[in-house]
């Protein structure tokens, strides 16, 4: 019988090493669309986007990786991990707003 405890710890290993591949095969699109991107306003962007998936996926291997962190390190983690998160996502629709303004809509 499993206890209570070891299925939750098991979904959190599980939800945790799901992330850690998502963020890394997203890396890899961003590496292979980093090429394609002309320089400018966009590549820019681009570029911070870049750093911030690569802290992401830095931040999402450290806390499976290592549970034995003192818990005001697993605090501090995922703060970080939270701000380049909130980051990310403002400059993904800064760099939308960007595009559609350049295209016309």
């Amino acid at each position: 019988m499993i206890k209570k405890g070891g299925v939750v710890r098991q979904l959190i290993l599980f939800l945790s090493l799901s992330a850690i591949g998502t963020i890394f095969y997203a890396i890899m699109k961003v590496i292979s669309l980093n090429k394609k991107i002309p320089g400018g306003i966009v590549k820019e962007s681009w570029r911070l986007l870049y750093y911030l998936i690569g802290l992401l996926g830095v931040g999402y291997l450290t806390m499976p990786i290592l549970p034995g962190l003192p818990e005001t390190s697993r605090e501090l983690i995922i703060a970080i991990i939270f701000l380049a998160g909130a980051i990310f996502i403002l400059k993904v629709i800064n760099l939308l707003n960007k595009i559609i303004r350049d295209v016309g809509l």
